[in-house]
């Protein structure tokens, strides 16, 4: 049964405060709500020092004390009034907005549904005044410079409003959130929050980095990368974490433009994917970071909220933010030592035959196929614990540079002023020589770990991870750089297909060649492979082929080199890393170590995972309990 219409009313004006309760609804959705209006007053009057004081979880109370240049009493009235501001005069200003408020309904809409008073002082007035939210009547009272607002019985005359607000505790939590938010923006104000009477956090004025080491804690600190690039108008600054400290939700996750905190899809899609390459799927990054642009390239007047903001040019502002990020994750290798705050730049003078290059890496860490047109270098004379251990003396140093370079072309000696000073293996006389973070290969355990020495103590190394994460690094300079090299194949490897892998390769033979593939059909169920990728020369051919047609045939012809390219270099990648239970000399494992220090994103192989750890001596020391 249809329910009875209405009875029509004549259409009238809604009294102001009416009005002024409906804004609140939307703009003083809770009491963290009322706790960001007025800190953004505050920050915009100038204010230095901020006292935040909460009564069950500000349900009960919220008063914000600031140091500000205050409110003069005949403009007391107005300050209450809706839509009265002093940021804004004219459409012009509100298309550069360079303030965090501008609507001019904050107060008006807190004091409509609480029992408000504003007590303020400028710096030329003998005294304070305050004004009553619910008469409006302006009265003299006792008070430093700035304004205190005083907000009681949060939603007081809207019982059903209020019937939606959570626990104290809850509330609390919400507007611990936004002051730790604000707080993070404006390193150089002084912020104090008190709950019922305690003190819960208090910070002094101070820069940047002490603040969000201080707010996110040590864990953020000793894991994070400081950035700051600017391009034209645009500034991006801050800090983001290495991905071994990644988090399993994104509640770490604080970004600013111009000033204001902000949960954009645009600016958070462009983060997420500056890290695809070194982080799980299902883990978190966590950063600070502000974009700084002319206030006319971001309208801020989206929602009344203003949490939300939309870019004049989104597609040039997610590039700028992706590249920058991505440019520090970069720096994410060895010489970094995955705890520095600041990125370290790649050692400049590391000898060659200590370095490696990608071939001479490739050669010595894969076993030889007889089906290449190339020869191939003799393998090492292994070095195990069972013998001499000549690997990392002097002479040991020596004795690999000359095996390297007899098989490479490098170097066949090292001089006395060019050989890393240091003593036998346990020996605590180590002085390694600062070119060399990872310091010098000691052995391998159980065929999976490389173990290292270098001046800090003890580096423990995942050598597929490491292996892994530096041909997939190769395999994308190299096709973004259009030079895939190609190796051919002595006898091309046969292999049955299908009709569907047969199609693929007719279909899509640009993309197969673009990405250093010669594979050809020689009946409708037959596939010859003649030539792959020289940087993955010492892989099962058949397997590439049937690796990268899966991936041309699921992600859809142009589309692998683009949308999906990371994933298909990341798969052959893993196939022809080193493997588990391979046996390397100590002069392999010292390549394998200068080329992880010379590879961007080393910390990490593309799936996440950290590819080395560093146990520093006091580590070990505790475990055996020396010194105590």
């Amino acid at each position: 049964m249809n329910a009875p219409l209405p009875s029509l009313r004549p259409i009238q004006a809604l009294p102001d405060n009416l009005i002024s309760q409906i804004a609140a609804g939307e703009v003083v959705e809770r009491p963290s709500a009322v706790v960001k209006e007025l800190l953004e007053n505050a920050l915009d009057a100038g204010a230095t020092q901020i006292t935040v004081r909460l009564e069950q979880g500000g349900i009960k109370r919220i008063s914000i004390t600031d140091n500000g240049r205050g409110i003069s009493p005949e403009q007391l009235p107005l300050a209450l009034a809706r839509h009265a501001t002093s940021k804004i005069t004219s459409l012009n200003d509100l298309e550069n907005v360079a303030t965090l408020g501008f609507r001019g309904e904050a107060l008006a809409s807190i004091a409509s549904v609480s029992q408000m008073t504003l007590t303020s002082r400028t710096a030329e007035a003998a005294h304070a005044s305050e004004i009553d939210g619910s008469t409006l009547v302006v009265t003299p009272s006792s008070g430093g410079h700035g304004s205190t607002v005083n907000v009681q019985d949060l939603y007081f005359n809207t019982p059903a409003r209020r019937k939606f607000l959570k626990s104290d505790q809850t509330e609390y939590g919400h507007c611990g959130e936004v002051v730790r938010r604000i707080a993070l923006s404006r390193p150089d104000v002084a912020f104090s929050l008190t709950h019922n009477g305690k003190t819960v956090d208090h910070w002094m004025a101070t820069e940047g980095a002490k603040r969000s080491a201080t707010i996110l804690g040590s864990e953020f600190a000793d894991a994070r990368l400081a950035l700051d690039e600017s391009a034209g108008t645009l500034r991006l600054h801050g800090f983001v974490g290495l991905p071994t400290a990644s988090k399993a939700r994104g509640d770490a996750q604080y970004f600013y433009v111009n000033g204001r905190f902000v949960r954009d899809k645009v600016l958070m899609h462009a983060v997420r994917a500056a890290y695809q390459d070194v982080l799980h799927g299902d883990r978190f990054p966590s950063y600070v970071l502000a974009l700084d642009l002319d206030p006319a390239l971001v309208d801020v007047n989206v929602h009344p909220s203003k949490i939300e903001v939309r870019f004049r040019d989104s597609r040039s502002i997610h590039q700028f933010i992706y590249h920058a990020v991505n440019r520090a994750l970069a720096l994410t290798s060895a010489t970094s030592f995955g705890t520095t705050p600041a990125p370290i730049p790649a050692p400049s003078g590391a000898m060659p035959w200590m370095r490696g290059s990608a071939e001479h890496l490739q050669a010595i860490l894969q076993p030889q196929s007889p089906l290449l047109t190339q020869p191939q270098p003799q393998p090492h004379q292994q070095t195990t614990f069972g013998g001499q251990f000549r690997g990392n003396t002097p002479a040991g140093v020596a004795q690999s540079a000359a095996q390297y370079g007899a098989l490479f072309g490098g170097p066949t000696s090292i001089s006395p002023a060019t050989t890393p000073s240091f003593g036998l293996p346990g020996s605590s006389q180590y002085n390694a020589h600062d070119e060399f973070p990872l310091g010098f290969a000691l052995a391998q355990l159980h065929g999976i770990y490389i173990l290292a020495q270098n001046a800090k103590g003890l580096v423990l190394v995942d050598m597929h991870a490491a292996h892994e994460r530096i041909l997939y690094e190769q395999l994308k300079d190299a096709l973004d750089d259009n030079a895939m090299q190609v190796q051919p194949l002595l006898i091309p490897v046969t292999f049955f297909a299908d009709g569907v892998e047969v199609g693929t390769v007719e279909e899509n033979q640009e993309i197969l060649h673009a990405l250093g593939f010669d594979i050809a059909a020689m009946s409708p169920t037959t596939l010859a492979v003649r030539a792959i990728p020289a940087l993955l020369k010492n892989a099962d051919a058949q397997t590439l082929a049937r690796d990268v047609l899966r991936d041309v045939r699921e992600y859809g012809g142009s589309r692998v080199l683009v949308e999906r390219r990371n994933e298909m270099l990341g798969t052959l990648a893993c196939h022809t890393a080193v493997r588990a239970n391979r046996h390397l000399t100590v002069p392999e494992m010292n390549a394998l170590l200068r080329q992880m220090e010379a590879t961007d994103r080393a910390d990490q192989c593309n799936h996440g995972r950290p590819t080395w750890s560093q146990l520093a001596m006091s580590d070990l020391d505790k475990l055996f309990l020396r010194g105590q």
